[in-house]
């Protein structure tokens, strides 16, 4: 597989998109890193309401068991003390469940921010550089052993832009058609620049 191409100019842009495509994940991930911590944040309320209730929960419940010791009457007077404590564990219950409601937001927002800008930019610059690297590798393999530049100079004929082909010697073409290795040459080459890739001396 051909990933690079053997032109500088074409080679340093690719270089430089794969560079950019990997300090586009690094930035949305250090984003959504802190806006996850930013949004943790909110979950202290949640932790204070569920100390609140655990203490309360754990009061009422040694004042229920103190008041049970008093002789004749201390069911009736443990009684309130343990409806406090249910109410505490409640209280203890919701401020655990808001921590669960904020962290579940938490790690949403953190991935809607890395899955969105990355796999946006990740829709273009996948295609491009797969295209290439098979294009590339297709044209490595008919240069491999004895070249078939006949090929790639039909490619050439075929899809080259027109000022490019109006930039060879005037008869190219014809010259082509005839089976002219120096005509052929020209436009293999052509194609092969178009790939950042360099024709073999022959």
């Amino acid at each position: 597989m051909q990933l690079y191409a053997q032109d500088p100019v074409l080679r340093t842009r690719q270089l430089a998109a794969d560079l950019g495509m990997l300090a586009w994940l690094v930035l949305w991930v250090v984003v959504a890193r802190i806006v996850h911590g930013a949004v943790q944040v909110l979950a202290e309320p949640g932790r204070a309401v569920e100390d609140l209730g655990r203490s309360l929960a754990g009061s009422m419940a040694s004042a229920a068991g103190a008041a049970g010791d008093v002789p004749l009457v201390g069911d009736e007077l443990a009684t309130p003390f343990e409806a406090l404590s249910d109410a505490g564990g409640s209280v203890s219950g919701a401020g655990q469940s808001a921590q669960d409601a904020v962290g579940t937001l938490a790690l949403v927002l953190a991935a809607v921010l890395v899955v969105l800008p990355v796999g946006w930019l990740l829709l273009r610059w996948l295609p491009w550089r797969l295209r290439y690297a098979r294009e590339a590798g297709a044209a490595r393999r008919l240069l491999v052993g004895r070249p078939d530049l006949h090929l790639l100079a039909a490619r050439a004929v075929a899809t080259a832009p027109l000022p490019r082909l109006a930039a060879l010697p005037a008869g190219t073409g014809a010259a082509w058609q005839a089976g002219d290795p120096v005509a052929v040459r020209a436009l293999a080459a052509l194609e092969l620049d178009r790939l950042g890739l360099r024709l073999p001396p022959g």
